[in-house]
Formats: C-alpha cells, sequence, structure tokens
C-alpha cells in the first residue's frame, strides 16, 4: 500500500469549489506528441487518487501518478473529459497546463531518466457519461476507454497503472473498487504525504474506503460501486476471497442469484491452467446498468436484471455471465489488446471459455446446443453478405464474442486439448500485465504444437465468411446433434409419418429435442396431437412445458386444462405465456386466474406483476374502484424511482390501453433522456406516436416548467423535425 502524495490545501481547495483558470488553445495547434503516441515516451506506473463523491452528481478528487520518461520530449497529457475544474503540479510544484475539454497537457523539458518522477492534478467535474448517480447508488462504466470522463486517466489501454483509492462518498454505504478494501470508516482521520515528505493530517467528513491494487491494469477498468448492499463472502479452493454483493432489500435471493460461482471460479483456474492474478474478485449487480455485466479489475459490475429467486434461475440466471466477466479477469484484464484489430483476445476467449464453464456445470448437450445456436447466427449473417474477419477493429459483437469462441473450439479440436492449454499458459504467463496482439498468441500456439495452423488462420481469422461446414463436421460430433438434426428434418413430414418419432423424442425427455417436438405439434390438429401433449406434461420438464406454453396461439379447449397447470410451473416464463393465454382465450374465468396469480411478482422487472395489472384494469375483473388502484399503481411503475427494466414494461401496457396521464406523460419524457439507449429509444418511439394525436400534446403543454434543461432540448428537437 503506497502513501498518498498530496499538499494539504489538495482536498480542502477542492470542497471550497476554488476557481481555477488555464489557457485553452486549438486542438490542431498544440506541439506535443501524439495522443496515441505517448506510451513510447513516458511510462505511467503508480497512482494514488482521492476520490469524492460529495454532490449529487459531481465528482471531484486529486490524483498523483509516478511516471519515468522513456524518451526526451516537450509534452505529457493526461485524459480528461468535460472538466470544470483543473490543477496540476510536477513534483510538488504548480505547472501550467493546457486543457482542450479532452486532455490536460503539461509542456516542460522532459528529460529521459530512470527516475521517478510525480505528477499531481485536482480535478471537479460532472460527468455526462461513465459515472452515474442511480437513485441510491452510484456506479461507473468505462467500457473501453472512458473512464477519464470522470477520472484524469488514460483512454488508450496501453497505458498499465497501480492504482489505489481513497473514496469518499455522500452515501453512508457500501463501496466497492478495485483491488484490497484496507480501511472503511463512517469518519476516519487518515495521513497524506505532499511530495516534500511532510505528513498533513486529513479529515474525511464522508465515510472514507482505502483501495490497494497490487498490480497494473489498464484506466478502463477502473471501477467504484456505492449502494445499500450485504456482502457474502466465500474462498475458492485455492484460497482467493470472494465477495458476493447483493441489495440488502434482495438478501434473499443472494444463493440462486450467485448459484455455481465457486464452481465457476475453481474451474476456470483448472481449465486455464493459470492462477487468479488479482488479491480477490467481487460481484455487484446494479440498478439501469448499461450491459449485462463489466469485468473491472476484481470488481465485476452486473445488471440487477439477474438477480433471481429459485424460480428465477430456471429462466434467467446469471451463470453464463458470471463465468464470462470472469474469464476477462485472464483474457482483457490480465493480458489486454493493443487495439481494436485483436478484441476478440477478450470477447472470444471470455465467451469460449464461459461455455466451457457452462458445459461443466449443464452439461455436453449444453454446450453443442449453444454452438449451435450461435452456429447458425453466424451463418445467416455470412450468407447476407455481412460476414465479418475477427481481425476487422469495427466487427459486430457477434463476430468478437461468438465466431472468436468458434475459431477457439475449432483450434483446440485441430491441434488438441494438451499442446491448446499449453499455449494458453504460456501466452498469460509470458504476457501478463502487458498488452498483445494477435501474433502474441499465435506465436504461443506454433510453439506448442508440430500441426501447421496456417489454413486455421486463414479460414477462422482472415476470412469473413463463417467456415459452415468445419463448423458442421465439428458439431455431428455429438450424438445429441446427430438426434436433433433428425428431429428437425421431421417438421416438413405428414404427421401421421412423424407421430411415432415424435413420441419417442417426448419419452427421451431431452430439454432440445423434446422442445423440437412440442414445436412441431403447434402446426397440427389438436385433436390428433392432444395426447402427445399430455405426454409432454407428464414429462414434467419445465423447458419442454415451456415450449408448449409458447407455441400454442388461441388455446383451445382441449388444452386448457394443460394451459391451467403451467401457471403453477417454476418458471416465470411459463407463468407470464399461460396467464396472457388464459386470460385472454377464456374471459369468463380471468377472476379465477388473477385470483390464482394475485401475489406472484415475477422477475426483477415484475413481468406477472405488470401483466396482471394489465389484464386486470382492462377485464375490470374486480370492479371501477378497484381498477382506479390499479391503474394509479401501473402508472407509478413508469416513474423513475423504478428500474429501467420495470419501467419499460409499464409503459407498454400504458401504451397499449392508451391509459397515459400527465405523470405517466411526464415520465415517458423522462426516458427519452436516460443514459440507457436502448430504453431511451423505446421512450422516443413510444412518446412520437403519441404526439401525432392532439389529446396528448395538449396534456404535455402544462408540463414544459417542470421538465429539466435535457428533457426540454430534447422536445424542442422533436418538435422542430416535425
Amino acid at each position: 500500500m503506497r502513501i498518498f502524495q498530496f499538499h494539504s490545501h489538495f482536498i480542502s481547495d477542492l470542497n471550497r469549489k476554488s476557481r481555477f483558470t488555464w489557457v485553452l488553445l486549438v486542438f490542431m495547434s498544440l506541439p506535443f506528441v501524439g495522443f496515441s503516441q505517448q506510451t513510447e515516451v513516458v511510462d505511467f506506473l503508480e497512482a494514488q487518487a482521492i476520490v469524492n463523491l460529495e454532490v449529487p452528481n459531481e465528482v471531484s478528487g486529486g490524483v498523483t501518478y509516478t511516471y519515468r520518461i522513456k524518451k526526451d520530449t516537450d509534452s505529457i497529457f493526461i485524459d480528461a473529459v468535460g472538466y470544470s475544474q483543473i490543477k496540476v503540479s510536477l513534483n510538488g510544484t504548480d505547472v501550467d497546463h493546457v486543457y482542450d475539454g479532452k486532455h490536460i497537457v503539461i509542456k516542460n523539458n522532459f528529460v529521459a531518466d530512470t527516475l521517478k518522477q510525480r505528477l499531481s492534478i485536482k480535478w471537479t467535474t460532472q460527468p455526462k457519461q461513465t459515472l452515474y448517480f442511480i437513485g441510491d447508488q452510484i456506479w461507473t462504466q468505462g467500457q473501453g476507454k472512458y473512464t477519464s470522463h470522470w477520472f484524469p486517466s488514460f483512454d488508450d489501454m496501453n497505458e498499465k497503472v497501480v492504482f489505489d483509492l481513497y473514496i469518499q462518498s455522500v452515501l453512508r454505504s457500501k463501496v466497492i473498487s478495485n483491488g484490497n478494501l484496507i480501511i472503511s470508516e463512517k469518519s476516519f482521520g487518515y495521513d497524506s504525504i505532499d511530495s516534500s515528505g511532510i505528513i498533513n493530517r486529513i479529515f474525511a467528513k464522508n465515510q472514507l474506503n482505502i483501495f490497494d491494487m497490487e498490480n497494473p491494469m489498464s484506466s478502463y477498468l477502473l471501477a467504484l460501486v456505492v449502494g445499500d448492499f450485504k456482502r457474502e463472502g466465500i474462498t475458492s479452493n485455492s484460497g482467493v476471497p470472494l465477495e458476493l454483493y447483493i441489495r440488502s432489500e434482495d438478501s434473499l435471493k443472494t444463493e440462486p442469484t450467485y448459484r455455481h460461482t465457486k464452481e465457476i471460479f475453481d474451474f476456470l483456474e483448472a481449465e486455464i491452467g493459470v492462477a487468479y492474478p488479482w488479491q480477490n474478485y467481487k460481484q455487484v449487480p446494479v440498478r439501469d446498468f448499461l450491459y449485462a455485466g463489466m469485468e473491472n479489475t476484481t470488481a465485476t459490475i452486473f445488471s440487477e436484471a439477474f438477480v433471481v429467486d429459485s424460480i428465477g434461475f430456471n429462466d434467467r440466471n446469471y451463470v453464463n455471465v458470471n463465468a464470462h466477466e470472469l474469464a476477462h479477469q485472464w483474457f482483457g484484464n490480465l493480458v489486454t489488446e493493443t487495439e481494436g484489430t485483436h478484441h476478440w483476445l477478450h470477447e472470444g476467449f471470455a465467451t469460449y471459455y464461459a461455455l466451457l464453464a457452462e458445459r461443466e456445470i449443464f452439461g455436453d448437450d449444453y454446450y453443442y446446443w449453444k454452438l449451435l445456436q450461435s452456429a447458425e447466427q453466424l451463418e445467416g449473417i455470412s450468407q447476407s453478405g455481412k460476414g465479418e474477419s475477427l481481425l476487422n477493429p469495427k466487427a459486430s459483437s457477434l463476430t468478437f464474442y461468438e465466431k472468436g469462441a468458434w475459431a477457439l473450439h475449432i483450434l483446440k479440436e485441430l491441434i488438441g486439448e494438451d499442446a491448446f492449454k499449453t499455449a494458453i499458459q504460456n501466452y498469460l504467463n509470458k504476457h501478463q500485465f502487458k498488452n498483445v496482439t494477435t501474433d502474441d498468441f499465435l506465436a504461443e500456439v506454433k510453439l506448442a504444437t508440430v500441426i501447421d495452423i496456417s489454413q486455421w488462420e486463414a479460414d477462422w481469422l482472415q476470412q469473413s465468411a463463417f467456415k459452415a461446414q468445419q463448423a458442421l463436421e465439428s458439431l455431428v460430433k455429438s450424438e445429441f446433434i446427430n438426434d436433433y438434426f433428425k428431429a428437425s428434418a421431421l417438421r416438413g413430414a405428414l404427421w401421421a409419418d412423424k407421430k411415432l418419432a415424435l413420441e419417442d423424442l417426448l419419452k427421451r425427455n431431452n430439454d432440445y429435442l423434446g422442445q423440437e417436438a412440442v414445436y412441431q405439434l403447434a402446426s397440427e390438429p389438436v385433436q390428433e396431437t392432444l395426447p402427445l401433449y399430455k405426454l409432454a406434461m407428464e414429462t414434467e420438464n419445465l423447458v419442454i412445458r415451456q415450449a408448449i406454453a409458447a407455441s400454442v396461439e388461441g388455446i383451445p379447449l382441449e388444452l386448457k386444462p394443460i394451459f391451467e397447470s403451467l401457471l403453477e410451473d417454476r418458471s416465470y416464463v411459463t407463468m407470464e405465456y399461460a396467464l396472457a393465454g388464459l386470460t385472454a382465450a377464456f374471459p369468463e374465468d380471468r377472476l379465477k386466474y388473477l385470483e390464482q396469480t394475485k401475489y406472484v411478482v415475477g422477475f426483477q422487472n415484475k413481468n406477472i406483476k405488470l401483466l396482471w395489472l394489465g389484464v386486470a384494469i382492462s377485464s375490470e375483473a374486480y370492479g371501477p374502484s378497484a381498477n382506479e388502484i390499479f391503474l394509479s399503481e401501473l402508472k407509478d411503475y413508469t416513474s423513475p424511482e423504478f428500474s429501467f427494466e420495470i419501467r419499460q414494461k409499464a409503459f407498454e401496457y400504458v401504451f397499449q390501453m392508451r391509459l397515459f396521464d400527465s405523470g405517466s406523460l411526464k415520465n415517458l419524457v423522462n426516458a427519452s433522456v436516460h443514459h440507457s439507449w436502448r430504453f431511451r429509444n423505446m421512450a422516443r418511439e413510444m412518446l412520437k406516436k403519441l404526439l401525432v394525436d392532439e389529446k396528448y400534446r395538449n396534456q404535455l403543454e402544462p408540463l414544459m416548467d417542470s421538465f429539466s434543461e435535457k428533457e426540454l432540448n430534447y422536445l424542442n428537437r422533436i418538435v422542430e423535425n416535425e
């Protein structure tokens, strides 16, 4: 643990929000080393920083970087996007700097030397992205190069630094960040050493948390989370502490949410053959996260949509994301790409090793089924002329993730498991804490085997087309896949010719074969298929039963008892299909079905609860007075007080029934400027459709004074474009 190197006035200046001035120059005229070339002249080694989260939507702090000049230069820079206050010092002496809104440039006579130097920066900013204040939570999402929006750092992932953070938060809640938590105190006096070695006593008004990293990492992997979380600690077989966080109110969901976590960790350590490279491993779900998960070093952040109970686990579990983000701790964090051309070294490897972990948990059939699903997607894209090389830096996620995983699957089959594992281990050990290219990986493969891999390189790395024939030849090594192909070939057969074969498939009680059989039943007369539907139900297989719920439209009377039993399945997806189908097909029994599911909430997005409210309102099953209560509750779920997953489903029901009032319309405008682009786009499309109707335009007019500047700007734009 390194001690901070700040002046005593460092924090107090920021707390008083003192103003600093700097010279603004046109970016193109700056006479300093190119931004992409800085790692050639300077090596930043360590960072000790204090981060203050004292004002909602504002972050301030100070960081001292130690660095070594490798080549003579007249300037160095730090990335910093959209800052309002900046002050810079070199080795304890304040210096001038240039700030263009994106970079802090320090001009000086920097001479190549083996000695470490110190660069200190104080800053204040209100980040427009990357650090989010969401209700009672604060969290970050660096995603490649965006940490500089809240922390002066490096958008170039080739610059790796050992980060230590002191974090003060206005929220007196749990704080999670990279590395080991050394101290966590509600109110604490700590020592800070300035560049002259003078100890200055600083008193932290808010909760103080000190995190220590031991090894270097790229800035985009820097992270913090603040919120009301409970922690459960477990330990891997190798002794690595695993910290599992969850919101206090969801503490009963800890086990199903994190089910198989230790098994995944132990498997990946053994399968990769290189010890987990960091001090500990933490995972925390947050509200309104932008992606499924993010592999920040030692501290994965993931969407709370994966927080489930034991029923929800059967439909939407965290296992794949859990394994994927953990695999990144080796592939992406320990060894990091030099540039986007080699992005598959992150995502292809993480996808492949996550699939291996799932194979360990769920079996071979699951493994080959997932490979088949991704192969069909990749072949479809390839056939449409949109296939992409794995070395295309602008390739899609499907290419980097799924084609990358396929490339590794084929490579292992080509050179054998022993050679593959040897290559992986040598690759990781040789380049640990460094940046890599595809050639670095290929060099280790070629050293580990005498088999010529040049054709594999051409087929799987360089070609844009997906090698479907090679994929098929690999897939049919699985007996299950052969059986599935035979089953799917029955789709065009006459009922009389395939009845016995479908019956046999159902008797085997295999998830995917049974599912295929059920999907084929849907196109046949129910009088003929009823015995097989009953047989499918008797399997008590959740996947097969869910296929029934999903595939039957307009439930015939003969299948009514079957669908009524589906309301009791341990699957929120099945329940949702069954409730929607039954209440639509048998309106006379709606009250019975509503009473049966009255207290079921469903997933984190409240899928059953919101469907229940929609059915109750539209059918008026409980009468006018109850209807008003239900309608009020449904509209409340559109509020920013709830996660965007809940809001989106609530908006969909309100929109379908055209029940918007001033409150829900105001919430829709708010959703139209949300940081999640998918949710934001949904809200914008919905709002545009509503505003075609003069009724809703009139409802909007009295609300104009209540909108934020951001909301007003968006409204003005869409009005001007009409």
